[in-house]
């Protein structure tokens, strides 16, 4: 029997007034990650996105590198979570210029933590995989080719979610001014 997957409508998020999952992960660079050890430092600032391969997720990471000072200035650190692997996230780095840090999610063990995981419909992976170039069975640490809501968390130093922006039409992305508005 075929395995069922979720839609982007099942997909539901997180939502503010949750505690946050406390998850690790490895950067572009194989460094390790521990969110717990980041909010030590102070709130955190988490973008889920699709991959290197996504003009809409390149566009917003762009947009957050030029607001960097700004959300560091209020404390707070920002991290990318992606389910592709260390070299896609380096195409990511390259195509953005982000100097924040970009985390591979294994397994989609952070995006289901999240409650953001869902497969696109045949179609659309059709389209992400000859059009855009996504490569999503190879990019990707299993050949679901799965994708995370593109969605942004903002996490204060208690562990608990302040903020969220989902929406799962992937076109529509946190503003800038929203984030800042919002870390506490």
């Amino acid at each position: 029997m075929a395995k069922q997957y979720r839609t982007a409508k099942d997909a539901k998020g997180l939502k503010p007034g949750d505690q946050a999952p406390m998850f690790e992960a490895v950067d572009l660079h194989g460094e390790p990650y521990k969110l717990a050890e980041a909010l030590g430092a102070g709130p955190v600032v988490l973008i889920f996105y699709r991959g290197q391969w996504c003009p809409f997720c390149n566009r917003h990471l762009k947009k957050l590198e030029g607001s960097l000072s700004q959300i560091y200035d209020k404390g707070a650190s920002v991290i990318a979570v992606s389910p592709e692997k260390s070299e896609f996230l380096a195409r990511t780095a390259e195509k953005t210029g982000v100097s924040f840090r970009l985390l591979h999610d294994e397994n989609y063990h952070i995006s289901d933590a999240f409650d953001l995981t869902f497969r696109p419909s045949a179609p659309h992976r059709l389209m992400y995989n000859t059009i855009l170039g996504a490569q999503l069975e190879q990019a990707h640490s299993d050949d679901s080719q799965q994708l995370p809501i593109p969605a942004t968390y903002i996490i204060n130093t208690d562990g608990i979610i302040v903020w969220r922006h989902f929406d799962p039409d992937y076109k529509k992305r946190s503003s800038i001014k929203d984030i800042l508005k919002h870390i506490p």
